[in-house]
């Protein structure tokens, strides 16, 4: 990890669950890392609890469902700190609804944040590691119903959809970028069950979900950010393309 001391590393939904997690797993690697989510008091009060770390924390509100609020945080972050070496691709949301029974409006927005938000974030930041000629990394926080429709998947609507989405992007770009001869690495990284509030903010109760969390195989957040510190460590010639992790006795 010592190549990364210093780098400038973006993380979407970094103000809670996995997002939260990395952020402070990179800044204690010494990478500085700039948070973007909506809500800025947590970004803030994350902010806060890094000081004295390694590396150093900046908080950047933004929407990431929103196209111009995306761009304009990539834009500052490129005034900011020069260009962006690390992405990762964290934000989600799911909702608690069968497909067919969701509108339009719901299923815009988690195309626009699981998807949309990737895509955009991934294109900016191989433009800005290409324009400066630097070896880069993007991690794109995907799914294991990324890859399979589970037999019990819970209400969920387009979830797997936007999740397979993610998929066939980051294969797209691994051979768009090895085409151009780019030192830049892209991940998909496919978690299983994680303990985290996206749960309660698909519309299931805080003791719902702790039930949930009970009865269910789970991981915990630190443990996809530690799989994030472990694919960022490889060797400069190896590139984990694909790395799902699940909790022991995950029936997916």
């Amino acid at each position: 990890m010592d190549r990364w001391v210093g780098k400038v590393t973006v993380v979407t939904g970094a103000s809670a669950g996995i997002g939260a997690a990395i952020a402070e797993a990179l800044v204690k690697e010494g990478l500085t890392v700039v948070g973007f989510a909506r809500r800025l008091e947590r970004l803030e009060t994350l902010s806060a609890s890094l000081k004295g770390a390694k590396g150093k924390f900046y908080a950047k509100q933004c929407d990431v469902s929103k196209e111009e609020d995306l761009l304009d945080a990539f834009k500052w972050v490129k005034t900011e700190f020069g260009g962006i070496d690390v992405l990762v691709n964290n934000a989600g949301v799911v909702n608690g609804r069968k497909f067919l029974d969701d509108d339009a409006a719901s299923l815009r927005n988690m195309l626009n944040v699981n998807f949309m938000a990737t895509a955009i974030g991934t294109q900016e930041a191989v433009a800005s590691m290409q324009s400066r000629n630097v070896p880069g990394h993007i991690i794109n926080i995907n799914s294991v119903v990324g890859h399979k429709v589970p037999d019990n998947v819970m209400s969920s609507s387009a979830y797997c959809s936007t999740k397979f989405a993610v998929t066939a992007l980051c294969e797209t770009v691994r051979k768009e970028i090895a085409t151009a001869k780019s030192d830049i690495k892209i991940t998909s990284l496919s978690p299983g069950f994680v303990a985290t509030e996206i749960i309660q903010q698909s519309g299931m109760t805080e003791s719902a979900a702790l039930e949930l969390y009970k009865t269910l195989p789970c991981l915990e957040p630190q443990d996809v950010a530690n799989a994030v510190v472990y694919v960022l460590g490889t060797p400069k010639n190896v590139q984990i393309t694909e790395l799902k992790i699940q909790p022991l006795h995950e029936m997916f």
